[in-house]
């Protein structure tokens, strides 16, 4: 069983914290966050120290809390510091360029792609092969990242298409005659 639940999160200054019967609120410098509470996980603030804990002893409880506790911390370090994901474009002729909500990418195909970002996601083009999105909720981020790699992901045998920075695509080797 995972013993995630039992590290407490010390709160910064700059992030306020409000717990209710079935929500958490937690704003910062760069926004405020919700996440809904369900009936099996107690959450105590005692000095700016926020500890997790189930109130029923089932396994799905400890779960839960462990659970929460993750999405509570992230919560945290997304309104205080921010998150962000880097793509790399490779291949020829691949650009991509931010303006305003949208992204617009060229992979190769016929068209161009105009990807719309949610609220809360904002996009820079340091060059015209990398896209940087940033927002305060890790997983709008992810799901946005992993969105704009699916219309181009990296093919085995070149390594073209849209990857993450950190990512390692291993390439194969071509067909022998």
């Amino acid at each position: 069983m995972s013993r995630i639940a039992n590290n407490p999160i010390p709160v910064p200054e700059k992030v306020e914290v409000t717990i209710s019967a079935n929500n958490i609120c937690v704003k910062g410098p760069l926004g405020e966050l919700n996440q809904e509470l369900k009936g099996e996980v107690k959450i105590e603030n005692n000095d700016s120290v926020l500890t997790f804990s189930p109130t029923v002893e089932s396994k799905h409880a400890k779960a839960m809390s462990g659970t929460l506790r993750a999405l509570v911390n992230n919560m945290i370090i997304g309104v205080s510091t921010g998150f962000e994901r880097k793509l790399t474009l490779i291949g020829v002729g691949y650009k991509a360029s931010a303006q305003g909500n949208k992204i617009n990418l060229e992979l190769g195909f016929s068209h161009s792609i105009s990807h719309e970002l949610p609220e809360g996601v904002t996009a820079q083009t340091p060059s015209q092969t990398e896209i940087i999105l940033k927002s305060s909720n890790k997983q709008t981020v992810g799901q946005v990242a992993a969105e704009i790699r699916a219309y181009r992901p990296p093919e085995p045998y070149k390594g073209k298409g849209v990857r993450y920075s950190d990512e390692q695509v291993v390439i194969k080797e071509s067909k022998k005659q």
